[in-house]
């Protein structure tokens, strides 16, 4: 485990589109925030750009990300946008310059796809934590304070679960510590047979997700269940599985799909947890040490920095 220093005033960061393409505004609300919390920015070359589905082609993108990742003078990497396409890139990412000079990298979502390779590949703590798309919510809301507390401050956190949230009501009694790692259940799902696969043997597993069709979510989780996946896990921390919705009011609703494929796995399982694609997030560490209780309803998670 390796855990880059925390953000400090003045230091430089890079913001990044190594996937989908961001709209014009919420780049600069990104750009205000970060420099509210007295950070200097640097926009990637094609951080703000567009092709097909993507900010850029996938040389575009990869060599923002690389350079952002190679340039020494760079101590944060933040992902502007999730969407689709980090996948397309990741086998190109510069590991070698990631394990010579860890730097602070956030982001979620398709983002995941780059979490996992980071950890694989060099063992290092990213930030589960906001895209461009969130900054928009303003410096006072919990996503944002969230986010520079956990780029900015080395101290745990504690997450505790959420009534209002969709899977508050999945829950499987029990205490699990273990190393926290997953993120969005689509990319992790797609990583599976790739050498970015997880090893999750005494993970604490998180999962979220958005947009996917309860049916979907039920396909993911069994493919995972056959490939093994869950052999080892010690516990599993629901984050906000947005918009998961089926028209068919026959079908079943997604709280259904997820308790039925997690509750008989034999851990701990917490929903509820305001990590996500939701209204506010909390930003958190992948890779450090953590904590699910679930008859307290919380999940305390180490620092992602030093």
């Amino acid at each position: 485990m390796v855990r880059a220093e925390r953000l400090q005033v003045g230091d430089l960061v890079a913001l990044v589109s190594p996937s989908g393409a961001s709209d014009g505004g919420r780049v600069a609300a990104t750009v205000a925030a970060l420099e509210g919390w007295g950070l200097r920015v640097r926009l990637g070359e094609h951080a703000a750009g567009r092709h097909l589905f993507f900010a850029g082609t996938d040389e575009q993108r990869l060599a923002d990300l690389n350079g952002a990742l190679r340039d020494p003078e760079v101590r944060g990497v933040f992902c502007l946008r999730g969407g689709y396409g980090m996948q397309r890139i990741v086998d190109r990412v510069d590991f070698g310059a990631v394990r010579d000079d860890p730097k602070v990298v956030i982001g979620f979502s398709d983002v995941t796809a780059l979490h996992l390779a980071l950890w694989r590949e060099a063992g290092l703590v990213t930030v589960h934590g906001p895209t461009a798309g969130q900054f928009e919510r303003g410096a006072a809301s919990v996503t944002v304070r969230a986010a520079r507390r956990a780029v900015m401050q080395a101290e745990p956190v504690t997450v505790p679960a959420d009534a209002e949230e969709l899977t508050y009501g999945v829950r499987v009694e029990g205490v699990a510590e273990g190393t926290l790692l997953g993120g969005n259940l689509v990319m992790l799902a797609t990583t599976v047979g790739t050498r970015h696969a997880l090893a999750t043997e005494g993970a604490i597993l998180l999962l979220e997700d958005v947009d996917e069709e309860p049916y979907r979510i039920d396909r993911m989780l069994v493919h995972l269940r056959r490939a093994g996946w869950f052999d080892g896990v010690r516990g599993i921390a629901l984050g906000q599985f947005t918009n998961c919705v089926d028209r068919n009011p026959h079908y079943p609703p997604v709280v259904d799909v997820l308790r039925e494929q997690l509750a008989g796995l034999g851990v701990p399982v917490l929903g509820g947890l305001p990590i996500g694609h939701g209204d506010e997030q909390v930003a958190v560490g992948l890779g450090v040490h953590a904590r699910l209780d679930a008859a307290t309803g919380t999940l305390k998670v180490g620092p992602a920095v030093r």
